[in-house]
């Protein structure tokens, strides 16, 4: 058995700001930290596979979540709660101000189907995962 005593942290830049990836591949979960800028927001999005937990640490957001009548609703996420989104339900995170967001979620498989995203970017595939930062050019 191999035990990893150096840490793992991959950072990915992202038109809205960064993030973390602090779990190496090949674990049964993923474990993120979302730095967004305020006034940014991430697409309206849904997985095909992934499922996920959020949760705000610090700054002001709200989590756009698709509910049971397919509408969509703003909620002001509140600091240290826990907002899970299945696959496939709509949801969106925007910044009010710049804030930190933890994501801990299955490991990252599957498409991610963007349906509107203000920076014009592509639905996020295996193939386009395995590029530098996802694909997206500074």
């Amino acid at each position: 058995m191999q035990f990893d005593l150096e840490g793992h942290q991959e950072k990915v830049v992202k038109p809205w700001g960064e993030e973390i990836i602090f779990t190496p591949k090949g674990l049964a979960r993923a474990g993120k930290m979302l730095l967004v800028k305020g006034g940014k927001k991430l697409s309206l999005q849904y997985h095909d596979q992934k499922e996920e937990t959020l949760c705000l640490f610090s700054g002001k957001a709200l989590i756009w979540l698709e509910n049971e009548q397919d509408i969509i609703e703003k909620i002001p996420m509140k600091q240290g709660f826990g907002y899970t989104v299945k696959p496939p339900q709509k949801h969106r995170l925007e910044a009010i101000e710049d804030c930190v967001i933890f994501e801990v979620s299955s490991p990252e498989s599957g498409t991610t189907f963007r349906i509107e995203d203000d920076f014009k970017r592509k639905d996020e595939t295996e193939e386009l995962r395995a590029e530098k930062n996802r694909g997206w050019k500074e």
